[in-house]
């Protein structure tokens, strides 16, 4: 499906609306943006490939955007990619958010960092936040990166021990360097936990190629050829696509592990949650909050803000019960989370 761009203003009496359309993965809103004359603070996102419900990466970064309407009483603004579009689509996106007077406008994804570059300098009285980037820098740029790699560490941990067939997966959205760091640190937790183990690693797509983080049918694909080759734990850090290396796995009755958001929880995965041991999350969510109200109270991050293990900005969800039954694989995964911390287990960022 071709996605439509849009740019739309969500105030607090539509909230209820706003989340109804996320949970069915809609795109409606009939609103209008913020006006730069407002004094009214509004915040913006603009959603990476794939776009707000996928269940994922961009809903996660929603829920902070939500979270902040509700608690802080502002205005949101939301805006869509299109399919196949290119760095100037990305400068008019965030030109208009800013144009309006959204403050913050944060891209979600790396892939907005030249857009943000550009657009940053011309507004330099708005703040831009871009999730996963640290190659863009200036004074009115935050840069909210995270330990991927740590989180991911947990979650070799869990395939390994959960595993039957000494045989697990690892599917990577598109051969990024970002995903390379999830792929790093799942396969060193595979291997430290069961040196014997076997990880298939797959990627759906090569740059500027990005369909590996929004075509299910492919994440689909590659989780069969996995399981077909005797993987019963798959991982998944590919966004949409991975909603379809969930469904191919739990058809086979088999584990697979989600990512960004605890996606045992995502509604529209209702009908797999069972198979889903568990997910390596990210606090995106938090990320977008805490930088729309550094906003409000005139104290703007600014920089590189980093969440890690250490601040429980990446982690492990627990909320399958079935995971919290596997005792053994529970205390394996504390055990390497207190090391991680400690600095006793050092987790590699690239393979």
């Amino acid at each position: 499906m071709r996605r439509i761009t849009r740019i739309a203003t969500v105030g607090i009496a539509s909230a209820a609306l706003a989340l109804s359309a996320t949970a069915c993965g809609g795109k409606k809103s009939s609103d209008t943006s913020a006006d730069s004359t407002s004094k009214e603070q509004s915040a913006a996102i603009a959603y990476d490939v794939g776009g707000r419900g996928d269940q994922s990466f961009n809903d996660a970064a929603y829920a902070g955007l939500e979270k902040a309407q509700k608690d802080l009483q502002i205005k949101v603004a939301q805006a869509e990619p299109t399919d196949g579009e290119g760095e100037a689509d990305k400068v008019q996106r965030l030109t208009e958010l800013a144009r309006k007077g959204n403050n913050p406008v944060i891209g979600v994804g790396f892939a907005y960092a030249p857009a943000i570059k550009k657009v940053a300098e011309k507004y330099p009285n708005t703040t831009f936040g871009i999730i996963d980037d640290t190659s863009v820098t200036a004074k009115n740029i935050a840069n909210l990166v995270f330990n991927e790699e740590q989180g991911s560490y947990l979650a070799g941990v869990a395939a390994a021990k959960a595993s039957k067939t000494g045989t697990v997966g690892f599917i990577g959205g598109v051969e990024v360097p970002l995903i390379k760091k999830f792929e790093a640190g799942f396969t060193q937790g595979v291997k430290d936990t069961n040196p014997n183990a076997k990880v298939l690693t797959q990627y759906l797509t090569q740059p500027p190629n990005f369909d590996g983080f929004s075509k299910p049918d492919l994440g689909k694909a590659a989780a069969e050829g996995q399981l077909d080759k005797g993987a019963d734990v798959v991982y998944s850090a590919a966004g949409l696509a991975g909603s379809g290396a969930i469904e191919a796995t739990a058809a086979k009755g088999k584990w697979a592990i989600g990512v960004d958001s605890d996606q045992y929880n995502q509604a529209g995965l209702a009908k797999y949650k069972d198979h889903i041991l568990t997910s390596v999350t990210k606090q995106v969510s938090q990320s977008v909050y805490n930088l729309i109200k550094s906003v409000k109270d005139g104290k703007p991050e600014s920089g590189e803000v980093r969440y890690g293990l250490d601040k429980d900005g990446v982690g492990l969800a627990d909320s399958n019960p079935e995971y919290k039954k596997m005792t053994d694989l529970v205390a394996a995964v504390e055990k390497a989370k207190a090391d991680i911390i400690a600095k006793k287990i050092e987790v590699k960022t690239a393979p």
